[in-house]
């Protein structure tokens, strides 16, 4: 009697309210997804619905009986998720700055630049700045958000005395040309130098000199590096190589932890590069390419270019599908394909398949972050090498056939991680750059749902709006087999029960 007594009316009411409710849904589930990068179903089903329904607790006792081998990997994962300085980062004044000016974007993000804020109190600062008045100012000076207020607290160091950090942030951040960052530099080496000679000689006095004779090396190197910067970036690279070779003599020598951070070691590559000195970039790659040392695209991408340099003149992809791979090109295809697994990122941009932007001042190894600043400086070097592109083209995407699963299981390195996406979007401006993720999600489950279902029920409220008479025979009819099984059970039941008892259950 109730679906005998529906109207049309009804249906139509019925299938646009489903329809606006999934629709609704849709929307917010594809805001979701390219926001975070996952469901938000998904999310709310395993973060809160699953332990309620009974689902195995991350945090309980049970999981923290792990074997060795998951704990190390564990470990790798973390380790490989650290974000680094930026070895080839740009100048904030000279180049970011300008950048901003001419179109108005902004190439860094606040978590990019709050990451650098920390690496300078790092750098920069120590426990004894309170004894020199300058240093206590340039102590605050760094850890001030505004740009103009760093400026002004350098400048007032300056004037109680010469100060290589309020130089170091000035030639930073104030000089708008290369030329006027050196400037700065060149004065900062002067001030720099001094108080490493002063500290040197007192830094056996006790743990209060020890730790100002770290901070004034790290000073001293970083003024150093950042001057071997403004020599490649001025064109004079030869001088930069020998600034560079012997600030690694320099950082070999020193057993200070945190000058591996600066990785010169990169910057020697990429200026070597640019003479064309393969042989030298060579050996640095004998020296850093080694299995306990971290890897970074730059040495992987470097390495492969090498060893294409040798066959990608001659390389034609026709010809080695008819004779087969020589035993160079086989070493070369298999240099690529290792240099993809670890960071498959970075084809895209050489082969300009996607569009550059400014490096940010920290990357995450194996991420979009590091391909990005190694494709900035190194896509040059690709091209100067006649058939390296062309080599790389045919053979990058036959890496993934080796590791059809790159999350669980990796072939030559670690799996990848599964946090890169996710500090990417950190670190990246995402408002005009569109972050390369790896591997390629697919929409989840419930967007793909929710459209079907938004589609399906819009479908019916239409059909249902243009013929009501048509669609409510269908309607009647479609609801009387989805009933009809459940009819014929009841038949059954009440054939089979007698009739005082199915009548007190039918009262129950």
């Amino acid at each position: 009697m109730f679906l005998n007594t529906l109207t049309p009316k009804f249906y139509v009411a019925l299938t646009g309210t489903s329809s606006l409710i999934s629709g609704l849904i849709l929307i917010f589930e594809w805001w979701y997804f390219r926001k975070y990068g996952t469901s938000f179903i998904e999310q709310v089903s395993v973060s809160h619905l699953r332990p309620l329904l009974g689902g195995v607790d991350s945090s309980s006792p049970s999981s923290s009986n792990t074997s060795n081998g998951d704990a190390d990997s564990n470990r790798q994962s973390v380790s490989e998720c650290k974000v680094w300085r930026n070895p080839l980062n740009l100048f904030r004044g000279a180049e970011y700055n300008r950048y901003t000016w001419v179109t108005g974007r902004e190439p860094l993000t606040y978590y990019d630049m709050n990451l650098s804020a920390q690496d300078h109190q790092t750098f920069f600062t120590c426990d004894s700045d309170h004894l020199r008045p300058a240093d206590a100012i340039m102590q605050k000076a760094w850890r001030e958000r505004n740009p103009q207020a760093r400026i002004s607290a350098a400048h007032e160091a300056l004037e109680l005395e010469d100060c290589a950090t309020a130089y170091i942030l000035l030639a930073e951040e104030e000089a708008t040309t290369i030329m006027e960052a050196e400037r700065l530099f060149k004065q900062a080496l002067k001030a720099g130098e001094g108080c490493y000679r002063r500290s040197q000689q007192l830094q056996h006095h006790g743990t209060q000199y020890e730790a100002q004779h770290r901070r004034d090396t790290n000073v001293l190197v970083y003024i150093k590096r950042r001057l071997a910067m403004c020599s490649r970036k001025l064109g004079r690279t030869r001088e930069a190589v020998k600034m560079m070779r012997d600030l690694c003599v320099f950082q070999l020598m020193k057993e200070f932890p945190l000058l591996s951070m600066f990785n010169i070691h990169e910057n020697l590559l990429e200026s070597l590069l640019e003479l064309q000195n393969y042989a030298d970039v060579q050996a640095v790659l004998a020296k850093y390419d080694d299995i306990s040392l971290p890897k970074s695209a730059t040495i992987c991408y470097t390495a492969a270019l090498l060893k294409a340099r040798a066959v990608s003149d001659k390389f034609s992809p026709e010809a080695a599908s008819r004779r087969g791979l020589s035993t160079a090109e086989m070493n070369a295809v298999e240099a690529i394909h290792r240099a993809v697994e670890f960071n498959p990122h970075v084809p895209k941009y050489l082969l300009e398949m996607k569009s550059l932007i400014l490096p940010p001042e920290h990357i995450l190894k194996r991420g979009d972050s590091e391909a990005i600043a190694y494709a900035f400086f190194h896509l040059q070097h690709w091209k100067r090498v006649e058939g390296a592109l062309n080599l790389l083209h045919c053979t990058w995407e036959g890496t993934f056939r080796m590791i059809p699963y790159p999350l669980e299981k990796g072939h030559l390195f670690y799996p990848y991680p599964i946090c890169t996406e996710t500090a990417d979007r950190e670190l990246l401006p995402t408002v005009f750059h569109e972050v390369s993720v790896y591997p390629k999600k697919e929409l989840p489950f419930f967007i793909l749902f929710t459209a079907g279902l938004c589609s399906f029920t819009a479908m019916l409220a239409l059909l249902t709006h243009q013929f009501p008479e048509l669609m409510g025979v269908f309607a009647k009819a479609f609801l009387s087999t989805l009933f009809a099984p459940l009819n014929f059970i009841m038949e059954k039941v009440e054939s089979i029960l007698p009739s005082s008892l199915w009548h007190q259950l039918t009262r129950i």
